[in-house]
């Protein structure tokens, strides 16, 4: 089946516990203002097939101890999850976490096709204005939901507020075009401090994040 798909890694230790691997869908049509990644919103890049993505994973299944979807939003491609989730099921044991930015009551039909296949849901759109207090979310609006039992086993403990370890962030290098792209949930206003901290020793850095709305000034 064709999926659309903006990259994956092997390992990623920010978006859940242990070494995950991590799949990030092209595509997104709820575009949060603010959000970090504005690179993975246009459609109909990075295609692809379910089958070759499993393919490429083959070789870290035995390190993995989980798998993390995010996107883009990995609803927007409702036939492609599923079937990438049923073929993820039948490799692996292991949790498997995905984040949408769909409100969960809206995915009603959706997540009975993937009923025992997502173990835990992060859901609703990034909200740049609100709060960011709690783990896993980048805004606290954002609820997590365990899914079935390996989930609540695995992702119960992430039901608490930040801690240290949870701004921690990885950078990782795009050979080919000699890009930066940063796996995690940042705090606030990280990428404009990296940014900021680059260009004072002389170099140039754009980054992927999506602008907020321009505040309007009073008559």
């Amino acid at each position: 089946m064709r999926l659309f798909l903006s990259r994956l890694h092997f390992p990623v230790h920010t978006l859940g516990p242990g070494a995950r691997m991590g799949l990030w869908f092209q595509g997104c049509s709820i575009r949060c203002p603010g959000c970090i990644s504005a690179d993975t919103w246009a459609p109909g890049r990075g295609e692809t097939t379910v089958e070759a993505v499993i393919a490429a994973l083959t070789p870290w299944v035995s390190q993995a101890e989980g798998v993390t979807i995010s996107g883009g939003e990995p609803f927007d491609q409702p036939d492609a999850l599923v079937d990438l989730l049923t073929r993820l099921r039948a490799v692996t044991a292991r949790d498997i976490l995905v984040f949408t930015g769909y409100p969960r009551e809206a995915l009603a039909v959706p997540l009975r096709a993937c009923e025992g296949l997502i173990d835990a849901l992060v859901s609703d759109p990034f909200e740049a204005t609100d709060p960011q207090t709690r783990a896993l979310r980048g805004s606290d609006n954002q609820r997590l939901h365990l899914l079935t039992p390996l989930g609540e086993a695995r992702f119960r403990a992430y039901e608490r507020p930040l801690l240290p370890e949870d701004r921690e962030l990885e950078l990782h290098f795009d050979d080919e075009n000699g890009s930066v792209w940063m796996a995690g949930i940042p705090r606030r206003g990280d990428l404009q401090r990296l940014s900021s901290l680059l260009a004072a020793d002389g170099h140039s850095v754009t980054t992927t994040e999506a602008p907020l709305p321009s505040k309007r000034q009073p008559p």
